[in-house]
């Protein structure tokens, strides 16, 4: 069946739903069950690097005191971490999330306002934000122009949009790699580390969305559709994207 989204991130993965009208139900169910194991789960992922790695894209975007953010499917509130600490001020991070699992995990880690949403219809109003984030969830969204449009909607003119994403590396030496390590070698430590098999089935959910995901040049175009400038993408070693764009002033 063909997806109905106009830029689905992939195509509908059918060992996991039947059809894009499943998908949110069933993606939300994942991070719900597995919402107590996610932040062990990243610190293996990255090597307990992440949180500075995080902190200083959201530096290099511009992020400063007196801004307000907007995270985007904040998650546990990684991402959002991060921003209140280079804010100074949790108040001015707000979180939206489509799972009520990884909400309730967020607010015992984050001070401050998280929202329960998608990014295809974000509950706010027009301008309300200086800067808006997404830490790597983009390959879950179900229509990237239908995102795109929301976050040029809430941010301010002059505001900016940065994205992180993992992506696939150039070479089949790289794919190769990262495959072992992502397939195979993280789901079993999420198995053997949680007891979850939820958990384990998220974290091959989460590589079959990388390896499936549209080529970042493909996101690039559809940030510019949606109205942003100066859009760009920038990369952190052979996996690590960031995305950014200005919404016109």
């Amino acid at each position: 069946m063909k997806d109905k989204a106009g830029m689905p991130p992939h195509p509908t993965l059918t060992a996991y739903y039947r059809s894009p009208e499943e998908r949110q139900a069933v993606v939300n169910g994942l991070f719900d069950d597995s919402a107590q194991y996610y932040d062990w789960i990243c610190a293996v992922m990255s090597a307990g690097t992440g949180s500075r790695y995080r902190r200083e894209v959201l530096q290099k975007a511009g992020l400063a005191p007196g801004m307000k953010l907007l995270d985007v499917a904040t998650g546990t509130g990684l991402v959002a971490r991060e921003a209140a600490t280079v804010l100074g001020d949790s108040r001015g991070v707000v979180g939206v999330d489509p799972s009520a699992g990884m909400l309730k995990e967020c607010r015992k880690a984050v001070p401050g306002r998280q929202v329960q949403g998608v990014a295809e219809a974000l509950p706010f109003r027009d301008g309300q934000f200086d800067m808006l984030s997404m830490g790597y969830a983009l390959r879950h969204v179900s229509d990237l122009d239908l995102a795109f449009g929301e976050y040029l909607r809430v941010i301010r003119r002059g505001g900016r949009v940065v994205i992180m994403e993992i992506t696939r590396p150039r070479s089949q030496l790289g794919i190769f790699g990262l495959r072992i390590l992502l397939k195979y070698f993280l789901p079993l430590v999420t198995r053997l580390g949680t007891g979850s098999a939820r958990a384990e089935r998220l974290m091959r959910y989460y590589w079959d969305t990388i390896v499936k995901c549209v080529p970042p040049e493909v996101v690039v175009e559809a940030l510019g559709r949606a109205g942003f400038e100066n859009v760009k993408r920038q990369r952190f070693g052979p996996v690590l994207t960031e995305y950014v764009g200005t919404r016109p002033q």
